[in-house]
């Protein structure tokens, strides 16, 4: 068995450990099997609480870690952590990335958008959103969601119909179909893109794991489309993790009297962008298209000026790597501008971000 994919697996089975604190553990010894070889008598020096680390030396954790790689190959889903090339670039980012991510197909290269909704979705929103998601998958990108009921069915059938890829993230194991209706759907997306989770499988789907899940559908994008949503709809969880993650907001305009649009229209008022075609959401982030492959650029990736904060940043990065709380306080600039700011950096090759969450210079032109 793949003792490093083992202790990948195993150090995200650790109950009461946060991910930023796996994180930092792998800061300080490198790689997860670290973790797990050091002496007893060493652990004392890593802070943490007798019950975290009974959890992380448990030997049912290491007996579940070895059955769930088990299971994963017998099912055909491989098993993609934080240090693989093919786990998502713009997912690493985020604050609290899965270490592991479950997977059915192969996960695609590119940009990401996410189109997410109402499950109770109007024919004005299927309608719509099957047709934004068939044009953005013609302009080159990946459509990805959450392959609920309602605007995700429509997002990814758009997205296929179109010849495009598609990216499904589930609040359950990637070998449960959920909804069950959808299982057709679930294997098309698995050929023609990936389904992805940070659960494993056999892991069955429960409430509380979709707005988990959430934070991965956005963390994967440059954008989230948001095409119907109610007052209390989960897209909203979904667009408020885009906003902290420093991503780009979008929304379809509604009936003001049905309850579908109450969600999409009060983003717009609050500043989400107002989307009546594609051209809406190429417009706004025009800094992505060098990377779509149907697009040629004149100037080539990276040569655009920088804003002031993207200055600003680079300048304080100069001295040293630091983590985004440590840039904020250091630049004062404001938390949502300055994850923006990063991300763009990041895209256009200027800075990094490691495992731990650590930024430093690639290149300060």
């Amino acid at each position: 068995m793949n003792k490093h994919l083992q202790a990948w697996v195993r150090l995200n089975l650790a109950e009461g450990i946060g991910i930023s604190r796996k994180l930092e553990l792998l800061r300080m010894l490198k790689t997860p099997e670290a973790i797990f070889e050091m002496d007893r008598k060493d652990w004392d020096g890593l802070g943490l609480k007798p019950a975290q680390a009974e959890s992380l030396l448990s030997e049912d954790k290491l007996r579940e870690s070895a059955e769930i790689i088990r299971m994963s190959e017998k099912k055909g889903i491989r098993i993609i952590p934080m240090d693989d090339e093919e786990y998502p670039e713009l997912l690493r980012y985020i604050q609290d990335p899965p270490l592991v991510l479950y997977v059915k197909g192969v996960i695609p290269k590119g940009l990401g958008l996410g189109i997410v909704g109402s499950r109770k979705a109007t024919g004005y929103g299927m309608n719509t959103a099957f047709r934004l998601a068939s044009e953005l998958a013609e302009e080159g990108f990946i459509i990805v969601s959450g392959m609920a009921r309602g605007i995700d069915t429509a997002a990814h059938t758009g997205a296929l119909h179109a010849g495009g890829q598609t990216m499904a993230v589930l609040g359950c194991g990637p070998d449960q179909a959920y909804p069950p209706e959808n299982r057709g759907l679930m294997d098309r997306i698995a050929r023609n893109g990936a389904v992805i989770s940070e659960y494993p499988p056999g892991v069955k789907p429960q409430t509380y794991h979709f707005p988990v899940r959430n934070r991965v559908i956005s963390g994967i994008c440059i954008g989230v489309l948001v095409v119907e949503a109610g007052q209390k709809s989960g897209s909203l969880i979904t667009a408020q993790a885009a906003l902290e993650q420093g991503r780009e907001v979008f929304a379809i305009p509604g009936n003001i009297n049905h309850h579908t649009s109450m969600g999409t229209n009060r983003l717009i008022r609050e500043g989400a962008k107002l989307v009546l075609s594609i051209q809406d959401i190429l417009e706004e982030i025009p800094w992505s298209l060098s990377a779509l492959p149907v697009y040629r650029k004149s100037s080539a990736p990276g040569t655009e000026p920088l804003s002031r904060e993207e200055s600003l940043i680079l300048q304080t990065l100069r001295a040293e790597d630091l983590y985004h709380d440590q840039i904020a306080e250091r630049t004062g600039v404001p938390r949502h501008v300055l994850f923006a700011a990063l991300l763009q950096l990041e895209i256009r090759g200027l800075v990094r971000k490691d495992l731990t969450g650590r930024y430093a210079i690639v290149s300060d032109r």
